[in-house]
C-alpha cells in the first residue's frame, strides 16, 4: 500500500462514488451501479477488507473469481464494468493505487454467449477502417481493427501475438499457445495455426510495428509483444476489449448517431462505461461479424472454421449471422457456376 493513499472504507467509498455519479447519469444507471457495487461490498465484508487502500491486483482477481461462480460470463462482464469505473474514480481521490482498474480482467465470453443479432456489420467495419486508414494510419487502433476484422481472432489470440510471429514472406501471422511464457489460446495447442493476412493487412501491421508512437517492449520471457500499452506491457484481454469498444464507438470515426456529445455521454470520458454506447461492439461481436462476412463472400465454412478456430457446429449455431436471403444468395452463386 502506498503512503500517499488516504484511508477510506468500502462503504463510504461506494457512497461517495454514487454521489459523484448521480448528477450525470440516469436513475436506472445509478441503481444498476448500486446493485453491482453491493456485491463488491458483500465480498469486502467476507474478506474483512475495511480500507480500500489495501486492495491489490490479487484481491481484484479473487473478487472476479468469487462473482464468476454465481453468474453467466456475459453478466459478469457487465458487472465488472461498474467496478472498473469505481476503481478509476477511487484512484483519482487517492483511495486505491493508480492503475488498479486495469487489473479487472473479465473472462473471455464462451462461444455464443452474446446474441447472434449483435455483430459488427461489414458496412460499419469498412467505414471505421476507411477512417483509420485515412486519418490514423498504422495507429494501434487501426492495426487492431484491421487484424481482428480480417481474421476474426479471439482476444486471447491477439493477446498472444509477438512481433516475431509475423511471417513477411507469406503475409501471415503464427498463432501459438505459450502458456509457460504468459500467454494461452482458448483451445490450447489445438488452436495453433498460421493465419493468412494478405498484403494490405500485413503492411498495416508492419507499419504499426515501425510507428514511433508504439512502445517497443521486451517482456520477462524475452518476447516482443505485437500490441503494447503506453506502460510498456503486453495488453491483457480486458485492455484489448476496451480498445476495441472505444475504437468502434461511432463518434470515434463519424458523427454520433444518438445525438450525444462527448461531455454528456455515459460511454466517453475517463470514468465512462464503454458499453453504455448503444452502438458499441465488443471483440466478440467483431469476431461474429468477421465470420459472417467471410461466409457472405463465399468462403467455404470449413475454411472459415479452420481460419477462425471454431467447429462447424458452433459456427452455425452461434456465429453465422447471415439472413435467410444472404444464405440463398451464396447458394445461388454455386448453382449458377
Amino acid at each position: 500500500m502506498s503512503d500517499d493513499l488516504a484511508p477510506l472504507s468500502p462503504e463510504e467509498g461506494v457512497e461517495r462514488f454514487l454521489r459523484h455519479r448521480e448528477p450525470s447519469v440516469r436513475e436506472s444507471t445509478l441503481q444498476n451501479a448500486r446493485t453491482r457495487l453491493n456485491y463488491f461490498l458483500e465480498w469486502c465484508d467476507e474478506r474483512d477488507i475495511d480500507n480500500l487502500n489495501d486492495l491489490s491486483g490479487r484481491d481484484i482477481a479473487d473478487f472476479v473469481a468469487w462473482r464468476r461462480g454465481d453468474i453467466a460470463a456475459i453478466t459478469l462482464q457487465k458487472q465488472l464494468s461498474s467496478i472498473r469505473v469505481a476503481l478509476r474514480w477511487w484512484a483519482d481521490i487517492e483511495a486505491v493505487e493508480e492503475g488498479l482498474a486495469e487489473k479487472v480482467h473479465a473472462p473471455e465470453l464462451p462461444d455464443g454467449a452474446e446474441s447472434k443479432d449483435v455483430f459488427l456489420s461489414a458496412d460499419r467495419a469498412e467505414r471505421a477502417l476507411a477512417y483509420y486508414n485515412r486519418h490514423q494510419y498504422a495507429s494501434r487502433e487501426h492495426a487492431l481493427l484491421e487484424l481482428m476484422w480480417e481474421t476474426g481472432m479471439r482476444r486471447s489470440a491477439v493477446h498472444s501475438l509477438d512481433v516475431d510471429d509475423l511471417e513477411p514472406d507469406e503475409h501471415a501471422v503464427r498463432v501459438e499457445h505459450r502458456i509457460d511464457e504468459g500467454t494461452k489460446l482458448k483451445n490450447g495447442e489445438a488452436g495453433e495455426r498460421w493465419v493468412y493476412l494478405g498484403p494490405q493487412t500485413f503492411q498495416v501491421l508492419e507499419d504499426y510495428v515501425d510507428n514511433p508512437d508504439r512502445n517497443d517492449v521486451v517482456d520477462e520471457y524475452g518476447r516482443r509483444p505485437l500490441f503494447t500499452t503506453r506502460k510498456d506491457t503486453r495488453p491483457q484481454p480486458g485492455t484489448i476489449y476496451n480498445w476495441v469498444m472505444r475504437a468502434l464507438h461511432p463518434c470515434s470515426y463519424a458523427e454520433c448517431p444518438h445525438d450525444r456529445t462527448p461531455e454528456s455521454c455515459d460511454a466517453r470520458g475517463r470514468n465512462a462505461s464503454l458499453s453504455k454506447c448503444p452502438s458499441s461492439r465488443s471483440p466478440h461481436a467483431v469476431r461474429r461479424g468477421a465470420i459472417t462476412h467471410h461466409l457472405n463472400n463465399d468462403t467455404p465454412p470449413e475454411t472459415v472454421g479452420e481460419r477462425m478456430d471454431v467447429s462447424l457446429d458452433v459456427l452455425y449455431r452461434h456465429y453465422d449471422a447471415r439472413t435467410d436471403k444472404e444464405k440463398m444468395q451464396v447458394r445461388r452463386k454455386h448453382l449458377n457456376r
